[in-house]
C-alpha cells in the first residue's frame, strides 16, 4: 500500500465525485490520505471530508499564500484545532516567493507560528517552499535552535542546499508528479541522495499530476505513478519503495493509525 501525505481533497474540483475519487485511490494501492488544509478559517471544509472517510485524514494551518490573512489568529487557537483525533499534520506553511500572495515578513510570521505548533503538539508540519530556498533555510536552522520539531519538505523543487540541509536537521523530503517531469534531472538527482527512511510521496492533487496526465486534474489514485519513478531513481522495486514510504508516514505521521484494506473507505452510516 502507499500513502498520498499532501492532497487537497476539499478543492471544488474533487467536489461532484469525491467518492469515487477516494474508491479509485483504494483501488489503485493508496492506502491512506491526507488532505491538507490553506486556510483555518475554513477548516471545517477540511475536517469534513476526513470526517468522511476512514483513510482519510487532514492537517490544519494557513498556506503561504494565505498568510497575511491570518496573522491574527492565535498559536493557542491552532494548538487547540490540533487535537481533532482527525488532525495528524500542521499546516501547510511556508514561504512562498513566486507568486508574492502576501508579503514575505507575513510568511515568515505565519511560517514561525506553525513551526512553534509542530514543536508543541509534535505533529509534523508540511512546509510549502518554493523560490526561497534560503530564506527557508535560515528560518529552520533559527528554529531548530529553539528546539526540534517534526517537518516535511512537501512537493520538493528546491535545491540540493535546502535538502541536504533540512536532511541535516531530521527533516522528511517529499516527491510530488514533478519527479516524472521529462526535464527534472536534477530534481531527479536529488532524490536519489534522499535517504531511503527519509522519504515521502505525494500528488498535492489536483495539481501537479504525473506524466503521461501532466495538465489535467491530478488525484490521490495517481501517486501510484509518482512512486514508481521514484523507485527508479532510487534502483529499488516499487514494492520496496512503497514499504519504505509507507513506514515513513506512520513514524512521521504517529497519530494516523494503519488501517485494513476492509476499512478503507466512507465511514458507515
Amino acid at each position: 500500500m502507499l500513502v498520498d501525505h499532501h492532497c487537497h481533497l476539499d478543492f471544488p474540483e474533487f467536489a461532484p465525485e469525491l467518492d469515487q475519487v477516494v474508491a479509485r485511490a483504494r483501488e489503485a494501492g493508496v492506502g491512506t490520505m491526507v488532505t491538507i488544509s490553506t486556510r483555518i478559517r475554513q477548516f471545517d471544509k477540511v475536517l469534513a471530508v476526513a470526517e468522511r472517510f476512514n483513510n482519510v485524514y487532514c492537517s490544519v494551518g494557513t498556506h503561504p499564500h494565505n498568510a497575511h490573512e491570518e496573522l491574527d489568529i492565535p498559536l493557542e487557537k491552532l494548538i487547540d484545532l490540533t487535537r481533532h483525533p482527525k488532525v495528524v499534520a500542521v499546516g501547510e506553511a511556508g514561504l512562498d516567493y513566486y507568486y508574492k500572495h502576501s508579503t514575505p515578513d507575513a510568511q515568515a510570521e505565519g511560517f514561525r507560528r506553525h513551526i512553534a505548533a509542530a514543536r508543541e503538539t509534535g505533529l509534523p508540519l508540511e512546509i510549502h517552499t518554493r523560490d526561497a530556498d534560503d530564506d527557508t533555510i535560515a528560518i529552520l536552522e533559527d528554529e531548530h535552535a529553539k528546539g526540534a520539531f517534526p517537518a516535511v519538505l512537501h512537493c520538493f523543487t528546491g535545491g540540493r542546499e535546502l535538502a541536504m540541509r533540512a536532511l541535516e536537521l531530521g527533516l522528511y523530503v517529499s516527491f510530488s508528479g514533478v519527479i516524472t517531469f521529462k526535464k527534472n534531472d536534477a530534481l531527479r538527482e536529488i532524490a536519489r541522495d534522499v535517504p531511503l527512511d527519509r522519504l515521502l510521496v505525494e500528488t498535492d492533487a489536483p495539481f501537479l499530476a504525473p506524466d503521461p496526465f501532466r495538465g489535467k486534474r491530478n488525484e490521490p489514485s495517481y501517486v501510484v505513478r509518482t512512486a514508481a519513478a521514484l523507485a527508479t531513481v532510487k534502483g529499488i522495486s516499487n514494492e520496496e519503495l512503497a514499504r519504505a514510504t509507507t513506514d515513513n508516514f506512520f513514524r512521521l505521521y504517529n497519530k494516523a493509525k494503519r488501517l485494513p484494506t476492509a476499512s478503507c473507505g466512507p465511514v458507515a452510516a
